[in-house]
C-alpha cells in the first residue's frame, strides 16, 4: 500500500483525464440548479469538469487536472451521491444503505493492467481499499472502452480511484482509443396510427418532436407502414378492455411484418418471439412465408391488453432492429 502510494504521490503534479458514465439523474445531481453544484466542484477541486452534451440518458462526465484535483472532484461526487442516496432513503424505508457506485470508462487496453495477473491486482484493490471493482468483460457499443464499476463507502470509492490512476500512469494506453459516445435518446420511437410514442415508465407517450430524434428516413418507411395497422396503446399491464368496442374477453390482431425483420422478432431458436409471448400473455403465431411474398403475417391473440403488450414489444424490437441501437 506504501509503495502504491508514494508513486500516486510522485504522479500528482501529471495531468490526467478520467471518464465516468451516468445516468441523467446522476448528471441532474452533479449539475445542481443552475449549474451551481458543478461550478463549486470546478472552483473547490481546481479539475476540469466536462459533461458531454446532447438528449441521451447516459452522459459523459471528463475529469481533467493534475491527480490530486482530480481526487478532490472524485471525493465531491462520491460525497454528493452518498447525500442523494441518503435523500431518497428519507422517503422510503429501505432496510440498509446501497453503496455509491461510479461507472469509469477506461481504455479496453489499459484494463488488463488494472486486472493483473490471474486477477491478482483487481484483487488487491478490493482487498486494500474496501470497494467491488468490477471490469466489463466486453467493450462499449462502437469504441475501444469497458466499463469499470466501482462500488462502495465514498472513502472506498475514492481510493479505489487513487489506484486505478497509478495503474494508468504506469501503464499507458496502446495504441488508438475510440471514445465511447452514448447514443441520443435511446427509448425507441414507436408509431401507431401515425403517430409517434416514446415509452416513459409503462406508458406510451405521444412523441413531442417527431421529427427530430427519429431515425433515418430510409428506415422509416418500414416503420411507417407497420404504424398504420397498429392501434394506440393503452397503459401496459391494464387490466380493463383497451380499446372501446372490444368487450370480448379474447380478440386476435393480425400484422404483417417484413421478411428481412421477422428474425428480430424470432430470435435465436425462438428466443424473443418466446420471451414476448411470456411477457405479453398473448397468443402469437408467425404465418410461413408466403412464395413470392416479402412479408410474413403475425397473428396475436388475447386480451385486448395482452394484444397491445405484445404489439409494443414487437414494434420495440423492430425499432430496436431498424435504428441499429442492438437488442432492447
Amino acid at each position: 500500500m506504501d509503495q502504491t502510494k508514494g508513486q500516486a504521490e510522485a504522479g500528482l503534479n501529471v495531468t490526467l483525464t478520467l471518464r465516468l458514465l451516468m445516468h441523467g439523474k446522476e448528471v441532474g445531481s452533479i449539475i445542481g440548479k443552475k449549474g451551481e453544484s458543478v461550478k463549486k466542484m470546478r472552483e473547490e477541486s481546481g479539475a476540469r469538469i466536462n459533461i458531454s452534451e446532447g438528449n441521451c440518458p447516459e452522459r459523459i462526465v471528463t475529469i481533467t487536472g493534475p491527480t490530486d484535483t482530480i481526487f478532490k472532484a472524485f471525493a465531491m461526487i462520491a460525497h454528493k451521491f452518498e447525500e442523494d442516496i441518503l435523500n431518497s432513503m428519507s422517503n422510503s424505508p429501505a432496510p440498509s444503505k446501497p453503496p455509491v457506485t461510479l461507472r469509469l470508462v477506461v481504455p479496453a487496453s489499459q484494463c488488463g493492467s488494472l486486472i493483473g495477473k490471474g486477477g491478482s491486482k483487481i484483487k488487491d484493490m478490493r482487498e486494500s481499499t474496501g470497494a467491488q471493482v468490477q471490469v466489463a468483460g466486453d467493450m462499449l457499443p462502437n469504441s475501444t472502452e469497458r466499463a469499470v464499476t466501482i462500488s462502495g463507502t465514498p472513502e472506498a470509492c475514492i481510493q479505489c480511484v487513487r489506484q486505478i490512476c497509478v495503474v494508468m500512469l504506469e501503464s499507458p494506453p496502446k495504441g488508438a482509443t475510440i471514445p465511447y459516445r452514448p447514443k441520443p435518446a435511446s427509448t425507441p420511437v414507436i408509431f401507431s396510427g401515425g403517430q409517434a410514442y416514446t415509452i416513459q415508465g409503462q406508458f406510451a407517450v405521444p412523441h413531442p418532436d417527431s421529427s427530430s430524434s427519429l431515425p433515418a428516413p430510409q428506415h422509416l418507411t418500414k416503420l411507417h407502414q407497420l404504424a398504420l395497422q397498429t392501434p394506440p396503446f393503452t397503459p401496459v399491464g391494464q387490466s380493463t378492455p383497451a380499446f372501446p368496442g372490444l368487450e370480448s374477453p379474447a380478440s386476435a390482431h393480425e400484422l404483417t411484418i417484413p421478411n428481412d425483420l421477422i428474425g428480430c422478432i424470432i430470435g435465436r431458436q425462438g428466443s424473443k418471439i418466446n420471451e414476448i409471448r411470456q411477457m405479453s400473455g398473448a397468443q402469437i403465431k408467425i404465418a410461413n412465408a408466403l412464395e413470392g411474398s416479402s412479408e410474413r403475417q403475425i397473428t396475436i391473440t388475447g386480451s385486448p391488453a395482452n394484444i397491445s403488450l405484445a404489439q409494443y414489444l414487437i414494434n420495440a424490437r423492430l425499432t430496436s432492429e431498424v435504428t441499429g441501437m442492438g437488442s432492447l
